[in-house]
């Protein structure tokens, strides 16, 4: 057997297994893709969520309305709760690390238009991409297989059908990332199920890029520094009671310098019920300690 016809047979394989796992959202070119993942669960990404209901297409045909059970913006994932009737789960790959240049197979509906289903190689591994809300999704599968628009949330799998990821942006050339489906995935996606909202550690404050800072302390004669400027302060959130006020820049967290919203973030991932923070305000450095709520989410450029 050629080559060609030993890749259309895998091709054709991979599509027998996962097509019927595969459900388009919304209609036309309005929404993206998603995966069964469970009885009466779709996966997909949160950017493709607009409202808390969504119209789900299955392969064969049905048209359901879902509602939202969960979603984690920071992370972009989302789950869907929907009659998936008789669609079956796709199965999750043991190994969700595939090497560079490893065969994958991605599968879309995009806006429920209908199967597609490529072909690529795995260009890279531990890429990095902003979710909706500013944080950096990191740890992704970049990889070759085309995608129309339409496809985020759809799944990419292995040459036996199994889950490895979730794709979920389309980058300059063509390239895509997809969120790996390792054992992080699934424990989000199984608290999502269950309408558990993700609790993240926030300041209650909205936060300037340092070309702003910098650009802002120059127009009123304050020296450069590197940092973030407050550009607003939540009422009664645990940057305002620290005391933080507007027109502040955060210069380091922890100890450690702050010269971009990830320094912010990773600070607050740390898990720990306060962050000490370096603050100058004018010409005056000053450190203040935050005791830190959990809270579903943050915006973006806030933190």
């Amino acid at each position: 057997m050629s080559v060609l016809a030993e890749l259309s047979d895998s091709v054709a394989s991979v599509v027998d297994r996962v097509g019927p796992s595969v459900v388009g959202l919304g209609r036309g070119w309005g929404r993206g893709s998603g995966v069964v993942v469970g009885d009466g669960l779709v996966l997909t990404n949160a950017h493709n969520l607009r409202d808390e209901e969504v119209a789900v297409a299955f392969a064969d045909g049905r048209r359901e309305v879902g509602r939202v059970a969960g979603a984690d913006l920071d992370a972009d994932v989302a789950v869907i709760a929907v009659d998936t009737g008789d669609a079956p789960a796709i199965e999750w790959a043991e190994e969700t690390a595939p090497a560079t240049g490893s065969v994958v197979f991605a599968l879309a509906d995009p806006g429920g238009r209908g199967l597609r289903a490529t072909l690529g190689f795995v260009a890279s591994t531990g890429r990095s991409f902003r979710g909706p809300r500013g944080r950096r999704v990191r740890g992704t599968i970049e990889h070759t297989a085309p995608l129309p628009r339409g496809s985020s949330g759809s799944p990419l799998v292995d040459a036996e059908g199994k889950l490895l990821g979730i794709n979920a942006v389309r980058m300059d050339g063509g390239l895509i990332l997809a969120l790996p489906a390792d054992e992080s995935l699934r424990r989000r996606v199984d608290a999502l199920g269950r309408g558990e909202a993700p609790r993240r550690a926030r300041l209650g404050v909205a936060i300037a890029p340092p070309h702003v800072a910098r650009r802002l302390r120059r127009s009123v004669g304050l020296p450069d520094a590197d940092g973030l400027l407050v550009r607003g302060v939540e009422d009664g959130g645990p940057g305002a009671a620290a005391g933080i006020e507007r027109g502040d820049l955060i210069v380091a967290a922890a100890g450690q310098p702050v010269k971009r919203l990830d320094d912010i973030h990773a600070a607050l991932d740390t898990e720990a019920d306060e962050l000490r923070l370096t603050v100058v305000r004018g010409s005056e450095e000053r450190e203040v300690t935050v005791a830190l709520a959990n809270d579903a989410g943050a915006a973006t450029a806030e933190a």
